[in-house]
């Protein structure tokens, strides 16, 4: 390593936030980047620990200990190139990646961990910044025609690769702009949506064709099929292209069928989040579900339920109260019982810093209003024994809530893209497909491929694009009969 003595010298330092008061009025990224000092700093902080378990924890296997030695070197440039030999939108992951790399850190088994996450986020800004970043434009065509169902982080990242191979691929989307849930389901202030569209000119120069609002497959509910214009059929798509990869995101949400679930003002959180991101970039709505002034109540203590308090906080809300099901986490993680694997601890989002009311172990019995619009939620607290829930007794209260978002996580992707391409379906009703051996990422169906959330169901952006890569060197494989693609 760069300083061999830099894991005892330096501590951590975490990237700085704007303060709550300032970033809440408005939608725009607020964590600040590492300057050039502090960056080589925690680049030295890397240990020569022999064996980088760094690299495993990363589902896409990045090289962390080598960049992390060039950037201490100042040799950002090449730094750049090892990030992107792995990951093909490290912008995406150095923003919204839960980094369980650095829960996997040698250094984090006795001290603080390598700050990895804004290592990746300084190096690929730094190279958007100088120009780095350009099209790698295939020197040949292979005559061959690929079509990507699904515009997410899969979805992109198996575009991105296979036209680098020299295929001629298009991208479908259902919505009326290219992103999937990372345009409709990240909240701006997380990740704004300049990173993707400077992607998508990239991609475009190496040759990828982009059509949204086009819908694959049929018999789909309002709720699927509201921002599309054109429909097709799986069976024409099969005939135009030689390959299809089906790599939508998993966007069934689980309901909470309780006494009351029909009242206005219970929402899913889908029903939610899109609506700002769509009004951010410019759309003018007529029925945008707004916090302002409102009691908001969010079911589930996920990164979902997060964005929920975040942008009810941005609109004004009142009150904010986030219910989770399960105990409160310990604030401490038993690193000697987990390490390296992702550990169970209580975590606070930048939402929760910014104003939410939060409790754990609690069950929604009902929701009760008038007028058939919501006004109170009736909850209770539970308690768990032998894996079992049980109410406590005389545990019963009431919230005021003018709003509730359910947050409570998704099922499996969209069954009716499933169907309507006739691929066989796991028990968890995701696409069934093997990640490893001869005919990896392929369905029971001729041709068709699946990746992503499709596959493996709700899961994160970087295993998308690990999942995305991996499925662009299977369908190489299948078309030209070897890949030299990188899994």
């Amino acid at each position: 390593m760069g300083k061999i003595t830099g894991f005892m010298e330096f501590k951590r330092q975490e990237e700085a936030y704007l303060p709550p008061a300032s970033r809440v009025k408005n939608y725009k990224e607020f964590v600040l980047r590492l300057t050039d000092d502090e960056v080589k700093v925690q680049g030295a902080r890397c240990m020569d620990c022999g064996i980088p378990f760094c690299n495993n924890g990363c589902p896409v296997n990045n090289i962390i200990p080598d960049w992390n030695d060039l950037v201490y070197d100042g040799e950002y440039r090449a730094a750049l190139d090892v990030l992107h030999s792995t990951n093909n939108f490290p912008e995406f992951t150095g923003r919204i990646c839960p980094a369980p790399c650095e829960s996997a850190c040698t250094l984090g088994i006795g001290s603080d961990p390598v700050g990895i996450k804004s290592i990746e986020h300084f190096i690929i800004d730094k190279g958007w910044e100088n120009g780095w970043v350009t099209p790698q434009i295939s020197a040949t065509k292979t005559g061959k025609k690929v079509a990507v169902v699904g515009s997410g982080p899969a979805g992109l990242a198996a575009a991105q690769q296979l036209a680098r191979a020299g295929h001629d691929v298009t991208v479908f989307e259902k919505s009326d702009r290219i992103g999937g849930l990372l345009r409709y389901g990240i909240p701006d202030f997380k990740m704004e949506k300049s990173h993707i569209d400077r992607r998508i000119e990239q991609m475009k120069a190496e040759g990828v064709v982009f059509r949204t609002s086009v819908l694959i497959g049929t018999d789909f509910p309002a709720s699927v099929n509201n921002w599309s214009k054109e429909t097709i059929a799986p069976a024409a798509l099969e005939k135009e292209f030689d390959a299809v990869v089906i790599a939508g995101g998993a966007e069934l949400p689980r309901d909470l069928p309780v006494p009351g679930r029909e009242l206005q003002g219970v929402y899913f959180a889908m029903d939610f989040l899109p609506l700002q991101n769509k009004v951010n970039a410019g759309d003018k709505l007529k029925d945008q579900i707004k916090a302002t002034g409102k009691h908001v109540v969010v079911i589930g203590g996920g990164d979902t339920g997060s964005d929920c308090v975040g942008t009810s906080n941005r609109h004004g809300a009142a009150s904010i109260a986030q219910f989770e099901l399960m105990p409160q986490p310990p604030e401490k993680e038993n690193k000697p019982l987990v390490w390296p694997y992702w550990p169970t601890k209580l975590r606070t989002s930048s939402s929760h810093d910014e104003g939410c009311e939060r409790d754990w172990a609690v069950a929604t019995k009902r929701f009760e209003g008038k007028d058939g619009k919501v006004e109170k939620l009736i909850a209770c607290r539970v308690e768990w024994q032998d894996g079992k829930m049980q109410e406590m007794p005389n545990s019963e209260f009431e919230m005021k809530a003018d709003l509730v978002f359910l947050a409570m996580g998704f099922l499996f992707p969209v069954q009716q893209v499933l169907d309507a391409f006739g691929v066989e379906k796991d028990a968890r009703g995701n696409a069934k497909a093997t990640t490893d051996g001869e005919g990896c990422y392929k369905t029971s169906a001729a041709k068709v491929f699946a990746a992503g959330d499709m596959r493996r169901g709700q899961s994160l952006v970087v295993w998308a694009i690990r999942e995305g890569r991996q499925c662009a060197r299977a369908v190489d494989e299948f078309l030209m009969g070897s890949s030299v693609l990188p899994r």
